[in-house]
């Protein structure tokens, strides 16, 4: 199986440790990963944000780096729900036949963390172990988009040494949504003030996701309460072991 990483840009930027992560969790698996350096942004953002005719050309790109792998992996709900759902509304809308051919190739294959994990290598048990009280955050893409379901905390479960508690609410969005957050900016806050305030009524001392941005946005808030809760990516948490 010829699998490749998408990393996303805000890991490429500003977390690139979750893609490391993702690859040490894979190879620890017997999955070989590769990277394809030419790839850029999924689109996503344009879409969002209702320029589908602007994200043609980072659509074009996407597919010359990853038409032709088996698999597609993520860390990101988002981004993998813009490969499997937006991309085909895009290039449909283009009128080019041959770029919609092509995201019917790419767009089934990409897979989220998780789902990769679960559905296509069929495992719950990564090996990992991680001392600490964790509680989960389903993003929206991941939740209402993709329907990872309990494929995250699946793996989770599965952590030696992890206590995982309920997180009250979890399905309530955290507020980010990209420029969502930008555009209603008192209402982002708000939204994401009552996402920090159920954190904090858990316990945890971590807060787990499978989106950076969203981590990032209640990450931020948590910093600003002073919760003393730290915000980790699953895969992270999933490539951590004893001896790491």
């Amino acid at each position: 199986m010829r699998v490749a990483l998408m990393v996303t840009c805000i890991n490429d930027a500003l977390f690139p440790d979750v893609g490391k992560a993702v690859v040490t969790l894979l190879r620890r698996l017997g999955v070989e990963v590769d990277f394809p350096e030419a790839q850029t942004c999924c689109g996503q953002p344009m879409v969002n944000t209702g320029y589908l005719d602007e994200a043609v050309p980072p659509l074009r790109s996407f597919v010359k780096a990853f038409d032709g792998y088996d698999a597609i992996v993520t860390p990101s709900g988002s981004c993998a729900g813009s490969a499997r759902h937006q991309h085909g509304i895009v290039a449909r809308r283009s009128g080019d036949p041959e770029l919609v051919a092509a995201v019917e190739r790419t767009g089934p294959r990409t897979y989220e963390l998780s789902e990769f994990l679960v559905d296509v290598l069929h495992v719950t048990d990564v090996g990992a172990y991680f001392p600490h009280r964790v509680t989960y955050h389903p993003t929206c893409h991941s939740l209402r988009m993709l329907g990872v379901g309990d494929k995250p905390t699946q793996l989770l479960d599965a952590v030696r040494g992890l206590e995982l508690v309920d997180l009250p609410r979890a399905e309530e969005c955290c507020g980010f949504g990209g420029t969502f957050a930008v555009k209603n900016a008192d209402t982002s806050v708000a939204m994401v003030s009552d996402k920090a305030r159920h954190v904090r009524e858990t316990g945890a001392e971590v807060l787990v996701a499978g989106d950076n941005s969203c981590l990032m946005n209640i990450g931020g808030a948590l910093t600003r309460q002073r919760a003393g809760v730290r915000v980790m990516h699953l895969a992270e948490v999933l490539a951590s072991t004893e001896e790491s």
